[in-house]
């Protein structure tokens, strides 16, 4: 048994503490006068580690503290420690402890606990059976009985320690036969005393010399290194940021956690200021996977996504988006973005991203986002995710991206300046989302949008010429339309001219535009770009918006419902059967919804379009109060050329 303590001989020590012969205290561990550890008692200090345990703490039987090399604490002694444990500081019946964790002052742990890789402040309760790790706990907490902390907003967000559970911690400590001293009971009757700026020199925060990286980078840095990647860090300033210039710091070389924690935080200390990004590699693929910024310019602390996975996603379960009403533009992606990366992936697509703030966003001059690398749908969810986060208060827009023809499909923007929810219906074939342009009563005309400007740059890149179209509201309703001025150009700019013309001459009626694939001869992708009536938007390319048609008793556009189905799911089923493609239906409950698992409805079988209908018609009944989107295939090359969810419960 080796204990040492700077005031005292081990000698000294050993009267001053009350040790159960039976305890077992292996390595360096410092036990300061009038700590008591009862029997069955384990600490053991690994060689290079240090374990100290507080004046006046208590361990109880089955404790065990284990101190390992890797990993330290800075103590209130401004020494690192593997393991420091405060003064009063009770551990009752079989806790575990293992390094590096800080224990403030005052604290009690309750039966059966488990502190790994975490940071207690001082006065804090642990009650029994909770896990405690890669988290910060603030002074004067409670950790209720079973809890599981294991993300930081866990940890901000826990109770105050009560006077009834300071009551329920003197009991038990009382009953155990190792009460704590009366100096514990007084310094707990006020946990003001703990939360108190000038507490914070002994509370443990901003202490871990192995942890002044966050539990999250510390957490995704041990994934890296589980699944056999290397690991690298690269550094840029705000200048180098703004133009995607990345420069590399030192070289990590080894694979031994301890060194690479080190490495690090050194490259964030000889960084500072700086942005500073960290990043797995392959080595037998020789390629990057899943960078993730660690450090911020301007000092803001970095988020990192703990729900997507650094290699196979299979190993943490299904990607889990963000419930459908969520209308934030960050955080987790939506469950509609996250059908679409699912369809270009299983399209056989590779997926890009950009970003423009709101001047580039007028000018549609859009900047990349760090390339995504993999086609595995774990990194690819992470990378979206980094992406939105970097680029918060800014537009955001996802792409695919044929490997083979080397060009872009149907880019969407999912995310927002402004924070406003985001159209993310798919937008592949029919079913992309377009801005309209406004006609107002007066009879004056607006212009298409940035929207429809991105609608037709992607027919164009697809080699499709545009054609545009009209009708007033009788003809609407009998789905009667009449061609605009033919469009021969397949210049980007002649082509919004003549759309823009053709709205102009035709105020207050429907215009829509399509898609013409001059080699199958056939239309692809109609989409309405004026109503008649719509208030204009302030928005100019950001103005309103509407995607794939909804179902619903009466039609969303105001027009008078066709058998129950809207004016606009009407249009879509005959463009669809025109096209000759083949119609399904896929249904999903709230809680399938938000996990992306859709089950089948069946094919809408008929020879007849008024056939189709009928039978939508019937399942949409079958299916009350639950999601149902329409799904188009090409069966020729038995592929979707839509997913457009037509009924919401």
């Amino acid at each position: 048994m080796a204990i040492r303590t700077p005031a005292a001989s081990p000698t000294q020590t050993a009267r001053a503490s009350r040790i159960h012969p039976l305890a077992q205290v292996h390595g360096q561990v410092m036990v300061d006068p009038g700590a008591m550890l009862a029997a069955g008692v384990t600490v053991q200090a690994d060689p290079n580690a240090t374990v100290r345990l507080g004046s006046a703490s208590v361990l109880q039987e089955g404790t065990t503290v284990y101190g390992r090399t890797q990993g330290r604490v800075l103590g209130d002694d401004r020494v690192s420690y593997a393991v420091w444990v405060g003064d009063r500081a009770f551990l009752a019946y079989k806790v575990l402890v293992q390094s590096p964790v800080y224990i403030g002052p005052d604290c009690f742990i309750g039966f059966r606990s488990t502190l790994y890789n975490a940071r207690l402040g001082a006065g804090c309760v642990v009650m029994m059976h909770a896990l405690v790790q890669d988290v910060a706990v603030p002074p004067g907490k409670l950790v209720p009985s079973g809890s599981v902390i294991t993300q930081q907003h866990q940890a901000d967000s826990l109770p105050d320690v009560g006077p009834a559970d300071r009551a329920l911690v003197n009991e038990l400590s009382e009953t155990s036969g190792f009460a704590p001293p009366t100096e514990w009971r007084e310094s707990t009757d006020s946990a003001s005393s703990y939360r108190t700026a000038d507490s914070n020199e002994r509370d443990g925060f901003g202490t871990m010399t192995s942890q002044l990286l966050p539990p999250d980078v510390v957490q995704r840095a041990r994934q890296y290194l589980a699944q056999g990647l290397t690991i690298g860090t690269e550094h840029a300033d705000s200048r180098r940021y703004r133009s995607g210039v990345w420069q590399t710091c030192s070289p990590i070389q080894s694979n031994r956690e301890s060194e690479v924690m080190a490495a690090l935080e050194a490259c964030l200390s000889q960084h500072s200021g700086e942005y500073v990004r960290m990043f797995g590699i392959d080595p037998r693929a020789k390629q990057r996977v899943a960078p993730i910024t660690i450090q911020r310019a301007d000092g803001k602390p970095v988020a990192v996504s703990g729900s997507s996975s650094v290699a196979a996603p299979s190993s943490h379960g299904a990607y889990r988006p963000a419930p459908a009403a969520s209308s934030s533009s960050s955080g987790p992606l939506s469950a509609e973005v996250v059908q679409q990366v699912r369809q270009y992936l299983s399209q056989g697509y590779r997926i890009g991203t950009e970003h423009a703030d709101a001047r580039r966003y007028s000018s549609n001059v859009w900047q990349t986002c760090s390339p995504i690398q993999s086609s595995r749908e774990g990194e690819v969810f992470g990378a979206l995710e980094r992406c939105l986060a970097e680029h918060s208060g800014e537009y955001v827009r996802l792409f695919g991206i044929d490997p083979q023809a080397k060009r872009r499909i149907a880019p969407i923007t999912i995310q927002r300046p402004d924070g406003r929810p985001v159209s993310g219906g798919a937008p592949s074939a029919s079913s992309s989302s377009v801005g309209y342009a406004s006609s107002s009563s007066n009879g004056s005309s607006g212009k298409a949008s940035g929207d429809v400007a991105q609608q037709v740059r992607q027919w164009l890149n697809q080699g499709f010429h545009v054609g545009a179209e009209h009708a007033d509201a009788r003809r609407y309703k009998s789905n009667v339309w009449q061609s605009c001025t033919p469009i021969g150009s397949t210049r980007e700019g002649d082509v919004m001219a003549a759309i823009n013309t053709c709205i102009a001459e035709h105020p207050n009626e429907y215009v829509r535009v399509f898609g013409i694939d001059p080699k199958a001869k056939r239309r692809v992708s109609a989409v309405t770009v004026q109503r008649p009536g719509s208030k204009a938007s302030s928005g100019g390319a950001s103005g309103a918006s509407y995607s794939a048609p909804a179902s619903s008793p009466t039609a969303s556009n105001g027009s008078a419902p066709m058998g129950g189905l809207s004016q606009d799911l009407v249009q879509q089923v005959n463009q669809l059967v025109d096209q000759g493609y083949r119609l399904s239906l896929e249904h999903a409950d709230v809680r399938r919804y938000r996990s992306g698992a859709w089950q089948t409805a069946g094919a809408l079988e008929g020879n007849r379009t008024s056939d189709v209908l009928a039978a939508l018609e019937s399942q949409l009944r079958n299916h009350s109060g639950q999601y149902v989107r329409l799904i188009g295939i090409d069966p020729k090359v038995k592929k979707r050329v839509l997913e457009a969810t037509i009924q919401r419960p």
